[in-house]
């Protein structure tokens, strides 16, 4: 669980996000930043439970950091105004399906696969639904999958991908542009000593269909 200070310390980022006041408040943030990390400490050795490769994961290899860079951004805020960690296999710079976290008060969620992958990796994904779209729809189907995420982020071309025609039968997988799903938290879920377990209930949910997608991108 997360202290309650951690998700004051973001409600007041927000209203304040300038370096003056952020500097002002490096104690807070610090030690809001280390209630993060044990946090995502605690994660990972919920989530290894399931996929023991992420047990190998350092905080550091997961969590990102606060400052935003702004060069080339309208927004000029200097920082994020939340907390957000990703795990994955090869730690948040690899380039596979990965499961991330974030709080941010008022705005929390859970998220998890390949958020606009290159056109290789697209590639990739494209051709593995379309040779077993059974049982990537069996996924999808789960019925706690479909419970927690619904379905896909409405990610898509409005034409159909090069090399596949209007009439395959997955045409709107393949349309897909990221395969990401996602739930939203509540800020009392983050508070509450569940939220670990919740978290690993929810991986092992998501896990098929990040399995999947890493098997298209091994």
């Amino acid at each position: 669980m997360l202290q309650q200070s951690t998700l004051d310390f973001l409600k007041a980022l927000k209203k304040h996000n300038d370096r003056e006041w952020f500097d002002k408040n490096r104690t807070k943030y610090e030690s809001a930043k280390a209630d993060h990390a044990v946090f995502t400490e605690a994660l990972i050795k919920e989530l290894s439970k399931i996929n023991p490769a992420l047990g190998t994961l350092a905080v550091k290899d997961c969590v990102f950091r606060i400052y935003r860079d702004v060069r080339f951004s309208k927004n000029k805020a200097p920082y994020k105004t939340n907390f957000g960690c990703y795990f994955v296999e090869g730690g948040k710079k690899s380039e596979k399906a990965g499961f991330y976290i974030q709080l941010e008060p008022g705005n929390s969620f859970i998220a998890g696969g390949c958020w606009m992958p290159q056109a290789p990796l697209l590639k990739a994904i494209r051709q593995e639904i379309d040779y077993n779209l059974k049982d990537f729809e069996g996924i999808l189907k789960e019925k706690k999958f479909k419970s927690l995420f619904g379905g896909l982020s409405d990610m898509k071309l409005k034409t159909t991908p090069k090399g596949y025609n209007a009439e395959n039968p997955g045409i709107e997988h393949l349309r897909q542009t990221s395969f990401i799903v996602q739930t939203a938290l509540a800020d009392k879920d983050f508070t509450s000593k569940t939220i670990v377990k919740k978290s690993g209930e929810i991986y092992k949910a998501i896990y098929p269909f990040l399995k999947f997608l890493n098997t298209a991108l091994s």
